[in-house]
């Protein structure tokens, strides 16, 4: 009795300390999409092209990616807790700059650039702390929950940040969810554990190589990953754009429709939330490749169509849009859990930090590449400020979309051929590895 009380006890204490670093996360997340939130108003007041908007946007994944491969990296060297810390506190004093100081293209592009360093010391090596925390058994669904906090911030950073500017003005709804980040630190301080690094023997770099960077199938993973973040944050940068083209037509002024379009985006994003959680959960059951592959077609299908649904009534519109948010965020909690499991966990922060540099390089060219279509897709209407042809833009994300079941058909063949190759007894030892999932 005192055993089963014990693991019991055990495991209602990981759940609690999931949940509050999923707080945590959700406040670090709040600086992210409030600038997609006021990009409509933004790009009026400072006379920016689609182009420029989405290279604002993208700014803060370039700030992201300029430092995760250092922080994810230094993670396998230094204590995590502090790095999380220090960063979340990062973002929300950039975010809060932003506010005050962005004028113009140049300043708001320098100023996201900043706020993105602080994402790239907190949600990795978060994840390299659930990871730890839970056994491979339990990680997909703990590590759904973790991403599913992910979509829970930015859609709070999209709905405070809409709300806010319908109330009071754009800087304001910037300033105030930077202040998100500077909470999430001091939470962040309390519940985490201090985090030493691994030791590693003399043959480190071999060990690297062999475990990271000439890994097929953790290559294959990640390559899913870029295309998923291709098209999820294509997707994002641009959905409150594309409702207030929705409501402008239906006679809407700008500010009235900023607002409500980030509200209706912030639902969008919510329902990814969920998605995470459930995916990873039926992942641990029937498999990570099997469940990426009709996750990633399916959200491939709602890009490729959900562009030319403008004309249509905005109930339909809405109702679309739920199910390509559930979908389009449901397979990233899926991905992430399988490099974990791929990767022998000293080399795990290393790993992580590829995956990022690469999957974030991938979200910062989509929104760009999707503005750059825009522009040429409605050469006339660009200076007037309505934006009428969506469809060829969001097709671009769909395209982008449909590597992803690919990749993980070439994953699927290539653990067959392994499997043909290996003898009885390595057949057996990778039946009891944690790769049995994939």
């Amino acid at each position: 009795m005192p055993n089963n009380y014990s693991y019991h006890e055990a495991r209602m204490n990981k759940k609690r300390w999931l949940y509050l670093l999923c707080l945590a996360e959700v406040g670090t997340m709040l600086v992210l999409l409030n600038y997609s939130a006021v990009l409509p108003i933004i790009k009026e007041e400072w006379g920016l092209t689609n182009t420029q908007s989405g290279l604002i946007f993208s700014s803060y994944q370039v700030g992201y990616i300029m430092l995760v491969v250092i922080l994810s990296t230094l993670t396998d060297y230094i204590d995590t807790k502090k790095i999380y810390v220090f960063s979340a506190l990062w973002a929300g004093l950039a975010g809060m700059l932003f506010a005050v100081f962005a004028r113009g293209f140049v300043s708001a592009l320098i100023l996201r650039s900043l706020t993105g360093f602080g994402l790239a010391g907190t949600y990795m090596p978060g994840l390299k702390l659930v990871s730890a925390k839970f056994p491979s058994e339990e990680r997909g669904q703990a590590v759904g929950i973790y991403v599913g906090a992910f979509s829970v911030g930015t859609a709070l950073s999209m709905y405070a940040a809409g709300v806010l500017t319908g109330i009071f003005h754009w800087r304001a709804a910037m300033f105030i969810t930077s202040c998100g980040p500077v909470m999430a630190a001091l939470l962040a301080w309390r519940i985490l554990e201090n985090v030493p690094p691994q030791r590693r023997d003399g043959k480190r770099g071999k060990d690297v190589r062999r475990e990271v960077f000439t890994n097929r199938p953790v290559l294959l993973v990640i390559s899913g990953y870029m295309a998923h973040m291709w098209e999820m944050f294509g997707m994002r940068g641009w959905i409150v754009a594309f409702f207030v083209a929705v409501l402008s037509a239906r006679g809407s002024d700008l500010t009235k429709a900023t607002s409500f379009g980030a509200q209706i985006a912030s639902l969008i994003i919510l329902a990814g939330a969920f998605s995470t959680a459930l995916a990873g959960k039926l992942s641990d059951r029937y498999g990570r490749a099997k469940t990426i592959q009709i996750i990633m077609l399916s959200s491939a299908a709602c890009s490729l169509l959900f562009g030319w649904t403008r004309t249509l009534p905005l109930a339909m519109i809405v109702l679309i849009s739920l199910v390509y948010g559930f979908l389009v965020t449901a397979e990233s909690s899926v991905l992430s859990t399988s490099v974990t499991e791929m990767v022998a966990f000293p080399y795990l922060g290393t790993a992580m930090a590829l995956q990022s540099f690469l999957g974030w390089s991938a979200a910062s060219v989509s929104p760009v590449v999707f503005g750059a279509i825009l522009d040429m897709a409605n050469p006339a209407a660009a200076s007037s400020g309505f934006t009428p042809n969506w469809g060829p833009a969001f097709a671009v994300l769909g395209i982008g979309a449909l590597w992803g079941p690919l990749a993980m058909q070439m994953l699927k063949k290539y653990d067959a051929r392994e499997d043909k190759n290996c003898s009885t007894a390595k057949m057996e030892h990778k039946k009891n590895s944690p790769r049995q999932n994939i």
